[in-house]
């Protein structure tokens, strides 16, 4: 075969192995045997490897997964991926709907859909082609996974219009790809993934794309970016315009002009919900026309044209075989029950919450009991109640013990709680868990130092408080089990790099009681150095807005402590920084600035900052930052590619202004 024949050949078996793959991926028609698919792609891999000049990026051959990766690049967000505000019930669902009504008159209608239970995430095209796919990350910023979710069969490496569009919904594991896979860990030695969700997410988020390539994700899209589509009206008309598109939507999806359509429609895929090869939660139920979704506009965390109705949790039956103890960082016992396995919401439970003592005695549950558990919120598994009709007289009460299980020390109930304490600071079991928390994202952030690494420097009597974490060193990890050099050296170098963090990060992380995120910034902020914190009283914190009795005594407390002392004398002869490194934020009265007071929203690309850093600049400048255009917006600052927003203001008669505008603002002013 000639080079042109060649060419030829394989622009033939692409086109006509794409079609049969979208019949049998996205339509689930195949119209060929597996055995001529496999045979026409063993012929396309043989001669794109004789001829490598002619792959390219949306051949079916190019799913496979590609080279391990070094790590996930950050993607912002040209529009935030909002979450949805939750109904539980019909009285949820009616008083969406009146509020609706409130603010758009009669004529409306709405669109129905299974609510995917998997990771949201973000797919790009140009000119037809996918170029970027992301997740959602906390909506603003995700990570780009384009190659991973390359792999996945149900996404098309090439749409059926050369368009420019970025879409957005859910990809997932089906029930029978989430079997097979634990079925193969559980014979590996692996550990089990708790739930399809998980799986997935576990998947997407591989280094390694030929993981994600085993895994048989699918995907369902649902939603837009930008609106880039003037000439579609309606979310019933886009979801159709994504199915010519060669997309895959879940079809599935009703048009309900009533809020009752809307409640038959839930009735009638909650008797289904067993039935479907994925997992569903709920429903979500979405205004169909985008003109009265835009009228409606958006809080700050979610849509007013939108929201995702809960299914009840699954409840089932098992036998509570024993209880188990663990303590928390802040020495709380709470006790756990160890269940007969029992799947419950599409998972394996073994283990339930029983919170604490007072509710085990409350709801007389005894070790050997028939129970009720569920899943609050399909996620976290609880006792519901005990079943005394079937106790055979064998069944023995549980009794909270006075000590420690983890030290010994005597357990203590505090004035006005229900759970039992241990108080002895020197406990392992605080220890431990107080180091994981220190580590934590939102304390001291180093990457690396997860529950597992924690557990096993604990266990080898490597640390035992924080200070020690900055005294490892290369010989001793080196040793540990999967910690290799390039390991080692990350983690090292993660360490160090944390000594530099700005002081509220260190203050969340000691786990000073009734302190937490932001309480830490506020703390930071007002005494900038944390000496100037050790020595204040409880009367000076009190006066600082939204520091209230409790935690102005826990942080006096806990600074007159001699252990403290000594450790944070120990940070400091260490390097680690206890000063606030970020700027001093006061009301937007008293902030000299153009944007004091105002009320802002941004659009399109920005080339000089991410969204998330200019969002931060305007606050720290006294403005508010939202994301949809009103009329009480006072200024929207487009970037390119500004869409919808940008038309709106224009509309509104709203000051509008391009990010040379913005830059010249923060200049201006001493940040």
């Amino acid at each position: 075969m000639d080079i042109n024949q060649a060419e030829k050949r394989i622009k033939e078996l692409q086109e006509v192995l794409t079609k049969y793959g979208y019949e049998y991926y996205v339509l689930d028609k195949p119209t060929i045997a597996d055995s001529e698919y496999d045979q026409l792609l063993q012929e396309l891999i043989q001669l794109e490897e004789q001829f490598p000049q002619f792959v390219t990026p949306d051949s079916p051959t190019q799913r496979v997964g590609g080279q391990v990766l070094d790590g996930f690049q950050k993607v912002e967000h040209s529009v935030p991926m909002l979450s949805l505000s939750n109904a539980f019930n019909e009285q949820d669902l009616r008083d969406f709907d009146r509020r609706v009504r409130q603010a758009i008159g009669e004529d409306y209608e709405y669109v129905c859909e299974l609510k995917i239970d998997g990771l949201a995430i973000s797919l790009r095209y140009e000119d037809g082609k996918f170029v970027q796919g992301a997740t959602r990350g906390d909506g603003t910023v995700g990570e780009d996974i384009t190659e991973n979710l390359r792999t996945v069969k149900s996404i098309p490496l090439k749409l059926k219009e050369n368009v420019t569009i970025e879409v957005r919904g859910e990809c997932f594991m089906p029930k029978k790809s989430f079997e097979e896979l634990n079925k193969q860990r559980e014979a590996n030695g692996e550990e089990l993934f708790a739930n399809p969700r998980n799986a997935a997410a576990g998947s997407l988020r591989q280094l390694d794309p030929k993981i994600a390539a085993s895994r048989n994700l699918d995907v369902f899209l649902y939603s837009i970016g930008e609106n880039t589509l003037p000439q579609i009206q309606k979310h019933s008309e886009f979801l159709n315009y994504l199915d010519e598109l060669g997309l895959k939507t879940n079809k599935e999806r009703r048009v309900c002009p009533t809020i009752d359509d809307v409640l038959r429609y839930i009735e009638e895929w909650e008797s289904k919900r067993p039935d479907l090869p994925y997992e569903i939660d709920g429903i979500v139920i979405k205004i169909d026309r985008f003109d009265q979704q835009e009228k409606l506009g958006f809080t700050v965390k979610s849509p007013r044209w939108a929201i995702a109705y809960k299914f009840p949790a699954e409840e089932v039956e098992t036998r509570l075989i024993d209880v188990e103890l663990s303590v928390g960082r802040t020495g709380v016992i709470t006790p756990t029950a160890i269940l007969e396995p029992v799947r419950v919401a599409g998972t394996t439970v073994q283990r339930a919450s029983l919170h604490n003592e007072d509710l085990i005695k409350e709801k007389d549950i005894r070790v050997g009991d028939y129970v009720i558990i569920k899943k609050a919120g399909d996620i976290i598994p609880e006792v519901v109640r005990s079943l005394p009709e079937k106790r055979s007289g064998n069944e023995e009460p549980f009794t909270m013990p006075t000590e420690c299980p983890e030290c010994g020390s005597k357990l203590v109930r505090l004035d006005g709680e229900v759970a039992l304490r241990c108080l002895n600071p020197k406990c392992p079991a605080q220890i431990r868990e107080g180091l994981i928390h220190f580590v934590s994202r939102n304390a001291m952030n180093i990457d690396g130092l997860g529950e597992r690494v924690i557990t096993q420097l604990f266990d080898n009597n490597l640390v035992q408080d924080v200070a020690d974490l900055y005294k490892l060193e290369y010989d001793q990890l080196i040793v540990l089990e999967r910690m290799g050099d390039k390991s080692v050296n990350n983690l090292l170098n993660a360490i160090e790099a944390s000594k530099g963090n700005s002081l509220e990060r260190l203050l969340f992380g000691l786990g000073i009681r009734h302190v937490g995120a932001k309480a830490a910034r506020i703390l930071a902020e007002q005494y900038e150095h944390i000496d100037h914190l050790m020595e204040a009283t409880e009367e000076e914190l009190q006066s600082i807005n939204e520091i209230g009795e409790k935690m102005a005594k826990s942080v006096v407390q806990f600074f007159q402590l001699p252990e403290v002392k000594e450790l944070i004398k120990e940070l400091k002869d260490l390097g680690v920084n206890v000063s606030y490194k970020g700027p001093k934020v006061t009301s937007s009265e008293e902030i000299e600035s153009p944007v004091a007071g105002k009320t802002i929203v941004l659009t399109g690309k920005l080339e000089q900052y991410s969204r998330g850093e200019a969002k931060e600049k305007l606050e720290l400048l006294g403005a508010k930052v939202t994301g949809s255009v009103s009329k009480n917006t006072d200024v929207v600052i487009a970037g390119a590619d500004a869409g919808s927003k940008l038309k709106k203001a224009q509309e509104l008669g709203i000051e509008v202004w391009n990010e040379d505008q913005l830059v010249e603002v923060i200049k201006d002013v001493n940040m």
